[in-house]
């Protein structure tokens, strides 16, 4: 829970911020991680960014654990990824911008396989166009943003929703495929009074 740590007393945060500084270190040893200051990374998190694919951690961030990450992904400040949230930047890489929440579960693949009949799956060519991620949004538990999608600023991705096409800023989108069921600036329409 690691918004447990950004909420530490000060006699707890001095060993806290000691022990990030060890897991964090040892990210950057193995891979092509760059992580700003104030950020909390689980040390059960799975971060993969090789050469030519890195990964850029916004200050402030907070990765949960079981968290799988594969560069080329950039984080912008306050981005927060919950546990089992699953991002592959493929080849043209993934984008989040600042205070933006994803939540449990969620998949950002930004890459997609052909489907040639005269091709084994196997031997499918694969593309990446990337996928980008507005600021002040929440992506729901268990949401899937496809190959090709930009989710402006103040959206939100309900829980589930298969986002397969672009979403305009502060828009509300659900279902499968995703589509705009509401906009964050009228009065809330999701069971809250």
């Amino acid at each position: 829970m690691p918004w447990l740590y950004f909420s530490l007393k000060p006699k707890h945060r001095s060993w806290a911020e000691a022990w990030q500084r060890e897991v964090q270190q040892s990210f950057r040893d193995l891979e092509t991680i760059e992580i700003a200051e104030g950020c909390f990374v689980a040390p059960e998190a799975k971060l993969f960014a090789e050469p030519g694919r890195p990964i850029r951690i916004g200050p402030g961030c907070a990765i949960a654990a079981e968290v799988f990450a594969h560069g080329p992904i950039d984080l912008g400040p306050g981005v927060s990824l919950n546990a089992r949230v699953t991002l592959d930047g493929g080849a043209a890489g993934i984008r989040i911008g600042e205070g933006t929440r994803i939540a449990s579960g969620a998949t950002l693949y930004a890459f997609d396989h052909g489907m040639a009949p005269d091709r084994t799956i196997r031997s499918q060519p694969v593309r990446s166009r990337g996928i980008v991620i507005g600021s002040d949004v929440w992506v729901g538990a268990n949401a899937g943003l496809t190959d090709g999608v930009t989710v402006g600023d103040h959206a939100v991705v309900a829980m589930g929703a298969v986002v397969t096409k672009d979403v305009p800023e502060w828009a509300i989108v659900g279902g499968t495929p995703a589509r705009v069921i509401g906009d964050r600036r009228d009065k809330p329409t999701l069971g809250f009074k």
